[in-house]
């Protein structure tokens, strides 16, 4: 499964964006340099944000501190608060990843195309504190309560098919995995979830590792979904299977209307990538 994740990844690592298109900035990365004193870090992450341009000759990976740093002209590579970037011994695809990326940044810096680094920084940075981890556990909980697969149309044929082929499995792997009853509805009302279903779920979060839950919560808000984020981080479904899940009513729209260019693939591929960036992340070898 991971190296499907990984797989999936490949696309953004060899391909570049042509000078001339806008530059997304990724959700970690948006601390903005500082020069004033008590502002944020300067680091690798924050002063390339802020030229946008490369600035450093090589890349490299070296052991530290028991586990795996990269390094820009060898000087580790930084989050965006100032810790270095430490990659547990059991990721060395997490941190090979992370070097492709930013070997793979030529002459203007793309930081939509660092989506490891952004998410590793994320699990470092902010779900190491235990205050983050149950303030961020809560807002996926409340996320999970109005659940995308939870809703379920009656019509059209294609949409209930589609909702029958993706969401239906997961739904049903929810119940069975964990012992809980999970609500849908057919209208537009938000339907009531049990409490000990909201309980269990909870006590699921609080057991994930900081890189888990940083896995969980792109994945979710990637995936409209907390169910299939869960399925993912879980391992019951590959990059591919929760891609597909995520894009079930857009697919219904292609099939009645056809294909947007260069609005559909284009979203379809950006939550490969996400969800893909993810997966990569659980790796443990």
């Amino acid at each position: 499964m991971f190296r499907h994740a990984a797989r999936s990844l490949a696309p953004l690592i060899r391909h570049t964006v042509p000078r001339n298109l806008p530059v997304r900035r990724a959700i970690c990365l948006s601390r903005t340099y500082a020069t004033i004193p008590d502002g944020p870090a300067v680091t690798a992450t924050n002063r390339a944000e802020a030229t946008l341009k490369r600035f450093w000759k090589t890349v490299d990976i070296e052991k530290q501190d028991g586990g795996y740093v990269v390094t820009l002209d060898k000087r580790p590579l930084k989050t965006p608060s100032g810790k270095r970037l430490i990659v547990p011994p059991e990721k060395r695809l997490v941190a090979a990843l992370i070097a492709s990326e930013w070997e793979n940044q030529k002459t203007l810096l793309k930081p939509h195309a660092l989506p490891m680094t952004s998410l590793a920084s994320r699990a470092l940075d902010a779900f190491e504190d235990k205050a983050t981890h149950a303030e961020v556990r809560a807002q996926l909980i409340k996320y999970f309560e109005t659940d995308t697969i939870c809703y379920h149309a009656d019509s059209p044929e294609v949409l209930v098919k589609l909702q029958e082929t993706h969401w239906k499995p997961i739904l049903d792997w929810a119940r069975s995995t964990f012992n809980v009853d999970v609500a849908v509805t057919d209208s537009f009302l938000v339907p009531s979830q049990p409490p000990q279903t909201l309980k269990k779920f909870e006590e699921v979060l609080s057991k994930f590792s900081p890189w888990e839950l940083a896995a969980m919560e792109r994945a979710t808000y990637t995936s409209k979904s907390f169910l299939i984020a869960l399925a993912l981080v879980m391992r019951h479904l590959d990059v591919d299977q929760a891609a597909q899940a995520a894009h079930v009513e857009v697919n219904s729209q292609i099939e009645r209307w056809g294909e947007v260019e260069d609005s559909h693939d284009v979203d379809y591929h950006d939550i490969r990538r996400q969800l893909g960036s993810a997966s990569c992340l659980l790796a443990d070898y």
